[in-house]
């Protein structure tokens, strides 16, 4: 074995001790007087929320390196003196009443809980002056809901009171109430101290009354003791024997009516003080109820308001993508209407072309009429007159005649016509007239044009009958 491997060897040993010593130092104990608090990432509870510290009294644990570090948290009573000064009571009167109170971090899984989350790290004099400002306000109000005469002669039921609402109060931040002691209440009227005066002052002169009563019992049974001597020497060893036996029944049923009055004060007091007791208790409860009460509303709010914020996110968030789904819509919908609105725009365009090159050809033609507008037309309805007669032609090529016999004497009417030619005049005039066609297109023609169309037949006529003329000559 090389060398080299030795060295590896040793430096692979000193590698694992030093992990192993790492590891172990990372293994923390929690002393009896201590609660050792580890918080980084610990694990979910039993509802699966994520736990914000891990708590533990007494035992050990391992710290995960990086992810998790720990504090301790001291267990040692806490005494705080608590001077409370000018507390209104019930009736308005205020009283002194200086006590000394000692706590502790509860070891209460709840409780201690609590107390990791909002005394880690505070110094004891800060968590004995928060401890202090709760103990007042419950101090303070504990002695308004209770009279001078309660706070002063039932001091078991104000402290009950007390520390069932400190108690309350102080588990909400990790703290137990170990012990409450009052050392004295005062007030600046001086009633308490009359109370005891008139206390002090009955049981003197209930003293003081006894002992007259029992000196006048024995006064009396003396008197009735010699008067029973004579009478009994008097009369006879029977009667005297008789008057003393009628004493000790006289003096048996005064004992016995002084132990029932005594049996029935004793019963009075008893009960009365177990109805106090009693009320005390159910007051403490109600009171307890009530402060669970309040903690449950306050979870219910905070789920509820966990709930809310996420649908409202979830609300948002559909609305932000329906909003965005119509903006699709919106610019798909300006696309087509940009579309449609270019083409429109070229077909209004081409038409604006097609009339514009119309104009300039009429333009062309009036400027080749030698400016003359009529002149322009003149030319135009020569070029279409073919049309315009065909269209007349057109109105009368569908009628059916099977067959036309015509006796023509030649002579007419005696105006030298022939019948013929005044029965083909007259077919040319059923024909509409070409002024009447252009109106009911809603045009009109020029002056020139708008003779009747009789008149061109006339022409028409003459012309014919040139014609015949000429051929006859010929002839």
């Amino acid at each position: 074995m090389g060398p080299e491997v030795l060295i590896a060897i040793c430096v692979a040993v000193i590698i694992l001790f030093v992990l192993l010593a790492g590891i172990l130092s990372r293994y923390r104990k929690c002393p009896s007087d201590k609660v050792l608090v580890i918080y980084g990432k610990v694990g979910s509870d039993k509802n699966g929320q994520t736990k914000t510290a891990r708590c533990i009294h007494g035992g050990a644990a391992f710290i995960v390196p990086v992810i998790q570090s720990y504090q301790y948290m001291d267990l040692t009573p806490i005494s705080i003196n608590v001077d409370l000064r000018n507390a209104l009571s019930k009736q308005n009167i205020r009283v002194d009443v200086p006590s000394r109170f000692t706590v502790g971090i509860s070891t209460e899984p709840g409780v201690m809980q609590n107390a990791a989350e909002r005394l880690l790290g505070l110094k004891m004099v800060e968590i004995q002056e928060l401890a202090k400002d709760i103990i007042l306000g419950q101090l303070r109000l504990v002695i308004a809901t209770m009279d001078i005469e309660e706070i002063n002669s039932d001091r078991d039921k104000f402290l009950l009171a007390v520390s069932n609402n400190v108690e309350i109060e102080l588990k909400k931040i990790g703290l137990r109430l170990i012990n409450v002691n009052v050392t004295d209440i005062n007030d600046e009227s001086g009633y308490i101290e009359a109370l005891g005066k008139e206390a002090a002052a009955k049981a003197i002169n209930d003293a003081k009354k006894s002992v007259a009563e029992k000196d006048r019992d024995g006064e009396i049974g003396q008197a009735n003791a010699r008067r029973d001597q004579r009478i009994q020497v008097s009369a006879a060893d029977a009667d005297a024997i008789k008057g003393e036996n009628d004493a000790k029944v006289a003096v048996a049923q005064s004992e016995a009516a002084r132990r029932e009055k005594e049996a029935e004060a004793l019963k009075i007091a008893t009960a009365a003080e177990a109805v106090q007791a009693a009320r005390a208790k159910e007051e403490a409860y109600e009171a307890q109820k009530s402060a669970e009460l309040t903690r449950a509303e306050l979870e219910r709010a905070t789920q509820q308001a966990d709930v809310i914020i996420k649908a409202q996110i979830e609300k948002e968030q559909a609305e932000i993508e329906a909003e965005a789904e119509a903006e699709v819509i919106r610019r798909k919908a300006k696309g087509e209407a940009d579309a449609i609105y270019a083409k429109m725009e070229a077909q209004a365009k081409g038409m604006q072309e097609m009339l514009s090159k119309q104009a300039e050809g009429m333009r062309e033609l009036v400027k080749a009429a030698g400016g003359d507008a009529d002149a322009a037309v003149r030319l135009m309805i020569a070029d279409k007159l073919e049309e315009l007669m065909k269209i007349q032609v057109e109105a009368i090529k569908n009628i059916k005649i099977d067959k036309v016999t015509v006796w023509d004497s030649m002579g007419g009417q005696g105006d030298n016509v022939p019948t013929t030619a005044n029965f083909l005049a007259g077919m040319a005039k059923s024909v509409p007239p070409l002024n009447e066609l252009f109106k009911q297109a809603g045009m009109e023609l020029p002056s020139y044009l708008g003779k009747d169309i009789e008149s061109v037949l006339d022409t028409v006529e003459e012309v014919s009958q040139e014609r015949e003329v000429q051929a006859e000559q010929s002839e």
